[in-house]
This record gives structure tokens, sequence and C-alpha cells, in this order.
């Protein structure tokens, strides 16, 4: 089943990762706007981090399981749901709120409109560091791979390396064209490479053996994708 030269059939497993990969498309930009701090670092991370290696261990596995020219196909379809998504938001800030919500939520109205109008950054930003990076790493885990299968700790090495690898980018690419300006951009920079680089090589390497065995498995099962 693996490095397959042609689209495969939507298997449970494909449609349970399609499915996963663009909610986690949407939901990284809308994290975004949030910084947080991870124990025990003092440097800052913004929350998309988690939706984002989601998508590379989505990414990688695709890449395993059915090639990588159906994952870089995956990566320009998540285009999709990122635009429906920002054109649906800038829809909702430009309708009326309901006069109930103005009267007796008016608090509520006014941080969600000021929150949202300001992601018009993260929104440009994201779809830039999103292609880049999903394409570099499918491009790095396929290169690694060589020729033939090889064995699961060759998979979580080649997984943690591009994840890593990709990731760094990621991070320089995003954090500049959301963040430039707005504030010192040079802490959340530095704490979002260490973060995804750490997790990159901690947490990713045991997701993608995860979601490569439970794709497997999926497959495996008789009945089509939609039992």
């Amino acid at each position: 089943m693996d490095q397959q030269t042609s689209p495969p059939a939507i298997t449970r497993a494909l449609l349970f990762m399609l499915l996963l990969y663009g909610g986690m498309t949407v939901v990284a930009g809308v994290l975004a706007y949030k910084q947080i701090q991870l124990w025990p670092s003092n440097l800052a991370v913004e929350a998309g981090i988690f939706a984002f290696l989601i998508l590379v261990v989505i990414s990688s596995t695709v890449a395993q399981l059915y090639g990588d020219k159906l994952a870089n196909r995956i990566v320009w379809w998540g285009f999709v749901p990122l635009g429906v998504s920002s054109l649906l938001m800038q829809l909702v800030l430009v309708l009326p709120a309901s006069s109930e919500m103005v009267q007796y939520r008016p608090d509520d109205l006014a941080a969600f409109e000021y929150v949202h109008q300001q992601l018009w950054r993260v929104w440009l930003a994201g779809p830039a560091a999103y292609l880049v990076s999903l394409l570099l790493n499918v491009w790095i885990f396929s290169k690694l791979r060589g020729s033939g299968d090889q064995g699961t700790i060759s998979l979580m090495v080649r997984g943690a390396i591009a994840s890593a690898l990709s990731q760094a980018i990621d991070s320089v690419i995003f954090i500049t064209l959301a963040f430039y300006g707005e504030f010192d951009i040079t802490e959340l920079l530095l704490g979002q490479m260490l973060a995804k680089v750490v997790l990159s090589f901690v947490l990713v390497p045991f997701l993608i053996m995860g979601f490569v065995q439970f794709a497997r498995w999926l497959d495996a099962k008789p009945g089509d994708a939609l039992d």
C-alpha cells in the first residue's frame, strides 16, 4: 500500500485524514492570534502550533502510505477550507449584530469584532507559511525515505527531521508576516522555533507512527470508506 504511484481510492483512513486536515487548516489560523507560554520555558508561542503540527503529521502519513504526489495535492487543496472560512469571517463581520447582543452583550460583541478584525494579517501570513512549510515537509520526508520500505525507526526519524526543518521555516515566515511592526517579535519568534523543533523531535515521530498504524488498521477493515 505504501508509496502508490497513482491516486488511491478514498479509503476509510484517507477520508478520516482529509476531514481532520481540513478542520486543522481553519483552526490553526484562529488559534494563532493567542500567544501562550509552554512550561518550563518563558518564551512565548502562538497557539496555532498544535493544529499545525497535526497538519505536518497528516501530510507525512499520507506521503508514507499513498505517496508524495497525493500528499502535495492535499496541501494545495487545504487552501479551500482556508479561503472559505476567511470569506465567511469577513461576511460575519460585515453583517450587523442582533439588537439583543448590542444591548445586553456589548462587551462580547466588541471583543469578538476586535479580535477577528485584527486577524487579517494572520489570515494573509497563514497561507504563505502553510504552503511553503507543508510542501517542504512532504519533500524532505519523501527524499529521506529513498527507495523501498523502511522500518519504524526510520519513519520516526524522517518525520522528526522533516517536521523540525519545515516548522522552523514556517515560524520565520508566519511570525514575520503576521506580527512584525505590531510588537517586538524576537521573543515570540525564538519561542515558536524552539517549541516547534522540540515538539518535532519529542512528539511528531510518535504521532506519525500512530497515524500510520491507525490508517493501516482502518484500511485493513472490510467494506468501503463510508461503512
